[in-house]
């Protein structure tokens, strides 16, 4: 991430805070200077200026690292711009040149509009739906034609295509490169002369495709927008990008307790960087913390104060403080006040040995692994630790509790 510059002319008080919010936790503002000029004309002019993001609704959830970028557009929009979320319908049908030995299949207009529904009620949880402009791509993109298309194509040529990554590594290796690819960064570029953008957001992986629309925009004799990428998180094991394929990720439709959880399992390292991209705190008051986190206080405090954050911004704040205590409950080896309950037979009247039982539950994977766990000291019944392998519960109730996590109310008759 790199430090803000030093205006070249001085400007506002005012302006220099909208460009420290819109530097914080950015990797890069291209150009800088002319994004002040921008903000410099807004001011003098009370004409919000137009950001815009463009998500193509390829599945139907977003995690917690998709909206790193939802979170800076919500920073702009609370400074009084006019933000523009942009559903990429249209470039959706094309996807996006990823470089993968297989392609993903396509989508159907149908799941395309099922997920896009999904992906702006997502979102809703961190912008403000009352002041964000909605838009589909296929508004300007379906007019367009083949002839607007092949128009569009004389804009750019072949050699500035071959300029993106991976389109260069896979001629340079070989893989073949299909037309229809070459066309999804001009699309993409095509939205910003459409929607006549002043800034278009995106991950680090998204900049050659936000630079086509700056060239675009000159093409079509338009002011070129600024672009700003914003890093991609890292997910819970602090190494990795958050994903859902590597399982390191918070879901932002996750139940409360699960959410609040997950954020108190990231390191203290991680912790700040997630402050910076995920918190709506100002730089101030994150530092404020931090210096006292390196002065003795508790770090798990500045956690738990994220992970209610967090889990309040996808939830509430009420949900947030329920989490917090069922979180306190387990870890003093309480029982949660919500758990889920099974009911099962005694086998001819005969009682349940305690492997089996979890077996049986799916509290373990087979009885070998809940003796294991037994043998770890891991399963509680009735908050009590089991240490006998040979245990039998007959008919009755039971809160059967495996790690720190796991609970279920079983009742055998």
């Amino acid at each position: 991430m790199h430090p803000a510059s030093p205006p070249s002319t001085p400007v506002s008080e005012r302006v220099q805070e909208a460009l420290a919010v819109t530097l914080r936790g950015c990797e890069e503002l291209i150009p800088q200077e002319d994004w002040v000029k921008k903000l410099t004309r807004s001011e003098s002019t009370h004409t919000p200026l137009r950001i815009k993001l463009g998500l193509d609704p390829t599945a139907p959830d977003i995690h917690v690292g998709h909206t790193v970028v939802l979170n800076k557009m919500r920073q702009l929009q609370d400074l009084g711009h006019q933000v523009i979320f942009l559903i990429g319908d249209f470039t959706t049908m094309i996807g996006d040149p990823s470089g993968r030995n297989s392609t993903r299949p396509p989508l159907t207009r149908e799941q395309i509009e099922a997920n896009a529904q999904t992906y702006y009620k997502q979102a809703s949880l961190v912008l403000d739906p009352a002041k964000t402009e909605i838009r589909y791509n296929s508004e300007w993109s379906d007019p367009l034609g083949a002839r607007g298309m092949i128009q569009l194509a004389s804009r750019y040529t072949v050699a500035r295509m071959m300029e993106r990554n991976d389109f260069h590594d896979r001629f340079k290796g070989g893989q073949s490169i299909s037309v229809h690819e070459f066309l999804y960064p001009l699309m993409q570029g095509y939205d910003s002369v459409a929607l006549k953008s002043d800034l278009e957001l995106g991950g680090t992986d998204q900049k050659f495709n936000l630079l086509v629309g700056r060239h675009l925009q000159a093409e079509y004799g338009q002011e070129p927008q600024c672009i700003l990428t914003m890093p991609l998180l890292e997910g819970l094991d602090g190494v990795d990008k958050m994903s859902k394929s590597k399982n390191n990720y918070i879901g932002i439709s996750e139940d409360a307790n699960t959410m609040f959880a997950k954020v108190l399992s990231i390191s203290d390292v991680l912790m700040w960087r997630w402050y910076t991209l995920l918190s709506f705190q100002s730089e101030a008051q994150i530092a404020a913390l931090k210096a006292q986190v390196d002065a003795g206080r508790n770090p798990k405090d500045a956690k738990v104060a994220l992970a209610k954050e967090i889990t309040a911004r996808f939830h509430s704040a009420q949900a947030a403080d329920a989490a917090e205590q069922d979180f306190i409950n387990r870890s003093q080896g309480g029982i949660p006040d919500q758990i889920e309950e099974r009911s099962l037979a005694l086998l001819e009247g005969a009682p349940w040995g305690i492997a089996a039982l979890l077996k049986a539950t799916g509290l373990a994977a087979s009885s070998g692994e809940g003796n294991r766990l037994i043998d770890g000291g891991g399963v509680r019944i009735d908050s009590s630790v089991v240490s006998d392998k040979g245990l039998k519960l007959g008919a009755g109730s039971y809160v059967l509790q495996v790690g720190k996590r796991k609970f279920m109310r079983v009742t055998l008759a």
